[in-house]
Parts: structure tokens; C-alpha cells; sequence
């Protein structure tokens, strides 16, 4: 709610951004009265169920660029680990001459036709 203090008010004309009112007086207007100037601190502090303290436009701005600088940084992290997966899998997919078979036995031979094999 927006209202202006009591023209008879202490503070009146000057500026503040959070107050306590003890009345609020309506005539064509309302206005204020027994008016006490509060740090928006003292509310999140005494009643923080009710109040909190929102960053302000600065530090807003300021989380906006580190969002964006981590932003970057976490899609140049990424490319480089597309390339690298990328070259991985080429270099798995080229034939190798370097590469050897293992050798095991009895395997890629035509088996032995024994009779025992053939049912005889």
C-alpha cells in the first residue's frame, strides 16, 4: 500500500523505503501518522517469515554475468569433449596395422571330423 505520512508528520518530505505506521488516517486521502523509518535488514531480520531481502538490481546484474560467463564456459567444456569422443571413436573405427589378433586355441580352425563327432 502506498500512502504519503501526515502533512504533521516529523518526516514528512523525506524519503524512505520501508516504514512503520502506527495510524492510518482517511479523508479524501490516507495518510500515515506516528511514522518510524525501518531498515529493510531489521524486517528480514525480526520477521522472516513475512519478509525477505531480494537481491539488488547490481548483484542481479552480477549474477547474470556470471550465469552467462559459466554458460560459455560450460559449452566450450562441452565441444571439447564432443571432439575428443569424436576423434576416440574414429580412431577406433580406422583399421589398425599395429593392431594384432590374440591368438587362442582352437579358434577360427574347421573342426576335426572324428568319427566320435560323427555319430560312428
Amino acid at each position: 500500500m502506498s500512502s504519503p505520512p501526515h502533512l504533521r508528520a516529523v518526516r514528512y518530505g523525506l524519503q524512505s523505503d520501508y516504514v512503520v505506521y502506527h495510524e492510518l488516517i482517511m479523508t479524501s486521502k490516507e495518510f500515515m501518522q506516528c511514522v518510524t523509518s525501518v531498515e529493510a535488514e531489521w524486517l528480514a531480520e525480526l520477521g522472516p517469515m513475512f519478509y525477505s531481502i531480494k537481491e539488488s538490481l547490481h548483484s542481479i546484474e552480477e549474477g547474470k554475468a556470471k550465469a552467462a560467463e559459466r554458460r560459455k564456459q560450460m559449452e566450450q567444456e562441452l565441444a571439447e569433449a564432443e571432439e575428443a569422443l569424436e576423434a576416440e571413436r574414429e580412431r577406433q573405427a580406422a583399421p589398425s596395422s599395429s593392431r594384432r589378433a590374440i591368438a587362442t586355441p582352437g579358434h577360427n580352425q574347421t573342426p576335426v571330423r572324428t568319427p566320435r563327432r560323427m555319430g560312428f
